[in-house]
């Protein structure tokens, strides 16, 4: 357990990169993009981690479908 993130960081994070901004599967490469921009430091690391786990699941699901 506790892998859950809050639909406001889920939310934010969507919208985010709804706007073009372009996100890696490094957590430490999102926590710079995100930057002085986020109200907080939890908040920034939580939407870096969602964001590194969202992108590495959407390649991993982007290789499955490309070996069926």
């Amino acid at each position: 357990m506790g892998k859950i993130k809050s639909k406001q960081v889920k939310r934010a994070s969507q919208e985010l990169m709804e706007n073009g901004i372009e996100f890696h599967d490094d957590f430490e490469r999102n926590k710079s993009i995100l930057g002085q921009e986020m109200p907080s430091k939890k908040m920034r690391n939580k939407m870096a981690g969602y964001l590194s786990r969202f992108i590495n699941q959407k390649e991993k699901d982007a290789k499955k479908l490309e070996v069926k």
